[in-house]
């Protein structure tokens, strides 16, 4: 069982940065692989990024690619994303996901535990 806690979002205008955590409780989190995802209002969630367990491989979504980064640390349980260049169309809830038997996956039903989000509103 794996406790996931986002927190770092907020309100920010167009070009700016933001960081957000995921904290997972338990002492088996390197043996997840991780994820964020985001749903805007009326739309589905998608993939933002992933990363595998060791944080040696990194998956982005086009849209993210560039300007977004996954990362993770191991001995504090937590995963990051760094969000730069913020856009109006960024604007979502974001979500941290965690995946025991994949390395990475992109699809949302791949992962068995989820945080509760957080939001993210870009203000052009």
């Amino acid at each position: 069982q794996v406790q996931l806690v986002e927190s770092g979002g907020g309100l920010v205008q167009a070009g700016g940065s933001l960081r957000l955590s995921c904290a997972a409780s338990g002492r088996t989190f390197g043996r997840f692989a991780m994820a964020w995802f985001r749903q805007a209002p009326g739309a589905e969630r998608e993939f933002a990024a992933s990363i595998n367990q060791s944080g040696g491989r990194a998956y982005y979504a086009d849209s993210v690619k560039g300007r977004f980064t996954i990362s993770r640390d191991n001995a504090k349980n937590t995963v990051y994303l760094q969000m730069n260049s913020l856009k109006p169309e960024d604007t979502a809830v974001y979500y941290c996901a965690a995946d025991q038997y994949g390395a990475g996956d992109i699809r949302p039903v791949r992962y068995e535990y989820w945080g509760q989000g957080t939001q993210v509103t870009v203000s052009s």
